[in-house]
């Protein structure tokens, strides 16, 4: 708004007609390329002087033209994929104003504002597929006077992130067309406006390329999604999520911001890099700074967590992206992969147990962060000892895992808010059943859940065997113990994908089968049909990535080579066979697959209508010889996560409630914690208590705050040197 405002007084503040006109068409070209002028082939720059007159002028200047108000059609057309992506941000920004201005009225924001918002984000799509395979854009300026210097970069990378975006963005807000109808506490139009804000905050971090710009965006994705996770904010345990889910946030901005300013004054890389990894990190979700994610994502609103788990992570990873790339140390490559591979293992043993089926997305949304910073050090380290190939394959890996993770888990999340909906229940031990009375939404989940589970045919099989292929084939690497230790990883890996297919196998087990556990469950009702779209152009995404990998296969390796700045990856991949290292070594072909099974199926339907037609016998169901079995003794979500639970004891902090066997009523409870917060973040607090309390005691009095900094220090001198100074 300073940027407009200073355009606008240039032009009325000057005198003669001739600067005037100049001012408009300064004008008329700034307000098209909204605030910014972006380039596809060259490195612009765009500021605006003060003339020795008193006027203002906004000057282009650019690797093939320097003028002040010359700008050659040529020019404007490389400007516009940049130019036409702020548009769409700018379309959001307006939505969000519009938003407050409906403020209650919820049929406007249902049938104008959201479905505004899905178009806007299916045109954002298509320019960002189209600027992958266009060079690099950067874009920078400043207000008069410095006061805010901004600069914008779009490249391949970026560019992938952002279809990432425009396509989640276009199903939740289809979903939230309907969702946010009569649903929460909060006005409609204030979540709308928080909303845009929120996928504007999440598209310039993915577009900034200074400390500013980055930091802005960062921030303003903070609070807008604080603002989101507190919608419902009635409720006790939504408020304290939402603190803890802010500052938690505010600590890894402050951490981010250390990093950049290490890097620009200091000039300290190693410390740089390591204060930003902790604070993007942070954002990820990643062991042990997670505390606050399996809080928050269960307290948000269903289009809410799915655009946090979905986006919200994957722009943090962006981050980690950015600042790993610009290093080649293997050190960093093993710092990553330990991390994500901790991570992995620990958030899908904490899935397997829970019992909140929003908890158990959200520890699954964390193992697949953990999976994909497995293939992102994996990557470092090969690029680190010159094995190119290999680090191309586990980059491909891990941008095709970021489009996977976000289709399925989005859907994920928008079937339990279906769910939540239509029963009230968040609690696994009161579901079940819901196939018969949810057909759409049970079908629908279905395709996420087996995507998660990474089985054939779907999404999350591509990465995570490409991952594995990357894995297998190692050869020997200069380090010896690294050599040693990648087969040790692969069964870890692959322990990992075994315990997410068991948790989701419980999930929809649980939900969507067997009998009701509730009277009550018999009233709930289907999805929406705006809902219903949105869960199947997701499911769609899925189906097409399992079935056509070799589609857009080609595109992600460009990226990973743009990224990697690694080229002529030796891939082969035809119309229908993907052979990531050589069809001497593994290939898939989908759709070859998908043949042979429909013959086979046919084969043996054939058979049985020809040969057995006519010959079956209705009888009763088999019922073990019980036949008054009721919904009571079905397995529940606590029995079903009992093995993982025991075996994987020492990860978490476990309190049973066991009933007395001669009570009335007898009730079995179970409580499972993380043990993190308890000896990590508890223990900080306590230290943070008590540090308040000795700063109000020494508060006034001089000779108490000597004598405490003096203890201070002796005790600092004491924990550094293991004794007493000499």
């Amino acid at each position: 708004m300073l940027v407009v405002t200073v355009t606008v007084a240039g032009f009325f503040y000057s005198r003669d007609e001739k600067t005037q006109q100049r001012h408009r068409y300064d004008f008329f070209y700034f307000f098209v390329s909204l605030l910014y002028n972006g380039d596809g082939y060259s490195l612009p720059n765009a500021a605006f002087a003060k003339q020795s007159s008193g006027s203002f002028r906004f000057s282009i200047i650019s690797d093939f033209l320097i003028h002040d108000t010359e700008v050659s059609v040529m020019t404007w057309l490389q400007c516009l994929p940049l130019d036409a992506m702020l548009w769409v941000l700018g379309g959001w920004l307006v939505l969000g104003l519009l938003s407050l201005m409906a403020w209650n009225h919820t049929a406007w924001m249902a049938n104008g504002v959201f479905p505004l918002s899905a178009v806007l984000s299916v045109g954002l799509s298509v320019l960002a597929w189209q600027s992958i395979s266009v060079p690099a854009t950067q874009l920078s300026g400043a207000a008069t006077g410095g006061f805010a210097d901004w600069q914008l970069r779009l490249d391949p990378l970026s560019a992938w992130f952002l279809l990432v975006l425009a396509l989640i963005s276009a199903a939740v807000s289809c979903y939230s067309a309907s969702y946010f109808r009569h649903r929460e506490p909060t006005p409609a139009g204030l979540i709308g406006c928080w909303y845009h804000g929120f996928l504007v905050c999440m598209a310039l971090v993915l577009l900034g390329n200074n400390t500013f710009s980055l930091m802005f965006a960062w921030e303003g994705m903070a609070l807008t999604s604080y603002l989101l996770v507190v919608s419902n904010y009635r409720v006790q345990e939504t408020r304290n999520a939402g603190a803890l889910y802010l500052i938690m946030s505010q600590l890894g901005g402050l951490i981010l911001l250390l990093g950049f300013q290490v890097q620009s004054t200091l000039l300290l890389p190693g410390l740089a890099l390591g204060l930003a990894l902790v604070g993007a990190m942070l954002k990820m979700g990643v062991v042990p700074l997670h505390v606050w994610l399996p809080e928050a994502h269960p307290a948000a609103p269903s289009p809410v967590s799915a655009l946090m788990s979905g986006l919200m992570l994957k722009v943090a990873l962006y981050m980690v992206l950015r600042w790993t790339l610009m290093t080649s140390s293997p050190v960093v490559g093993m710092v990553v992969l330990s991390v994500g591979l901790f991570t992995a293992l620990f958030a899908v043993i904490h899935a397997a147990v829970q019992i909140d089926m929003k908890r158990l997305l959200a520890y699954s949304s964390m193992e697949n962060m953990g999976i994909m910073l497995v293939s992102l050090g994996l990557s470092l380290i090969f690029r680190a000892y010159g094995q190119k190939t290999l680090a191309l394959l586990a980059m491909t890996a891990l941008l095709y895992h970021v489009m996977a993770h976000a289709l399925f888990k989005s859907l994920l999340f928008l079937a339990t808010g279906t769910v939540l909906h239509a029963t009230g229940r968040r609690n696994l031990g009161y579901l079940g059943g819901l196939m018969r009375l949810m057909p759409w939404t049970a079908w629908l989940s279905l395709v996420g859940v087996l995507s998660a589970a990474g089985l054939p045919l779907l999404a999350g099989f591509v990465s995570e065997w490409v991952l594995l292929q990357a894995l297998i084939f190692t050869p020997v690497l200069s380090n010896d113990f690294l050599t040693m230790l990648l087969p040790v990883l692969s069964a870890v890996v692959a322990l990992v994908t075994a315990l997410a297919a068991y948790t989701m196998v419980k999930f929809f087990g649980i939900v969507f089968l067997g009998q009701a556990r509730e009277e009550s469950l018999a009233q709930a009702r289907d999805a929406e049909y705006s809902e219903r779209l949105a869960m199947l152009l997701l499911a769609a995404g899925c189906l097409g990535m399992g079935l056509l990998p070799t589609w857009i296969w080609p595109k992600v390796v460009q990226i990973a080579e743009s990224a990697l700045g690694i080229w002529s990856f030796p891939s082969q991949v035809s119309s229908i066979i993907l052979a990531p290292v050589g069809v001497h070594r593994s290939s898939f072909a989908p759709l070859i697959f998908v043949l042979m099974l429909g013959i086979s199926w046919l084969a043996v339907f054939a058979g049985v209508r020809l040969w057995r037609h006519g010959r079956q016998h209705t009888g009763p169901v088999w019922d073990c010889g019980f036949p008054w079995q009721d919904s009571h003794m079905q397995d529940t979500a606590e029995g079903f996560g009992q093995p993982i639970r025991q075996i994987f004891a020492p990860f978490m902090e476990v309190e049973l409630q066991i009933p007395d066997p001669e009570a009335a009523e007898p009730v079995y409870g179970i409580r499972i914690s993380d043990f993190t917060r308890s000896r990590v973040y508890e223990p900080v607090l306590v230290l943070y208590q008590y540090m308040v309390v000795l700063s109000r005691y020494a508060q006034g009095n001089l000779r108490q705050a000597l004598v405490l900094m003096l203890l201070s220090v002796v005790g600092m001198l004491i924990w550094v040197f293991g004794g007493f100074p000499t």
